[in-house]
């Protein structure tokens, strides 16, 4: 048995390379494209990427970082309050140059290593330990914006609850 398996191994070994042979392309007089693995007179050689592989991570590294999460959020029960102080839900404004600096708070205060993410229609765009995040150019439109609590590992601990605001811009259409 292991003999067979050494020999099947070694015939893979082999016919290994005519998988990474080259690949040819040929254009005829009527427009016509060919693409070959053996050169055809007049063609050229064509270029392949490799392809893209993805590995896995292992099932218990998945577990171990499921566990982790959930240690996290319950930690960050200790939050009995997140939300925005600026802006408002449902709040219009005017901004010529889009920028917006948006007023977070929590109850109790922020814990050490802990920061506040800002999210902008599902985009991170800021963070800040001092509760104050300003973003430039914010196209003008309705926009939601929520604010995470970020544990020291990078993980979510609170979630506070969304706002839907209104940035009006001057329009540079004439």
């Amino acid at each position: 048995m292991k003999t067979l398996v050494t020999l099947a191994s070694a015939l893979l070994l082999l016919a290994a390379p005519t998988s990474w042979a080259e690949v040819y392309r040929h254009v005829d007089a009527q427009g016509n494209v060919t693409y070959s693995d053996e050169p055809i007179k007049g063609g050229e050689t064509v270029k392949v990427k490799p392809v893209t592989t993805i590995t896995l991570p292992k099932p218990e590294a998945v577990r171990e970082t499921q566990k982790l999460r959930e240690e996290v959020k319950r930690k960050g029960a200790s939050y009995d309050e997140l939300g925005f102080a600026y802006p408002q839900n449902e709040q219009a404004f005017h901004s010529g140059n889009g920028t917006v600096t948006f007023e977070v708070h929590s109850s109790p205060g922020l814990k050490p290593g802990h920061k506040y993410e800002i999210t902008l229609d599902g985009q991170p765009v800021g963070q800040s330990t001092s509760g104050s995040v300003t973003v430039p150019n914010i196209d003008r439109g309705t926009h939601n914006a929520v604010v995470h609590i970020i544990g020291r590992n990078g993980v979510q601990v609170k979630t506070g609850s969304p706002v839907r605001f209104t940035v009006h811009r001057p329009s540079v259409a004439r």
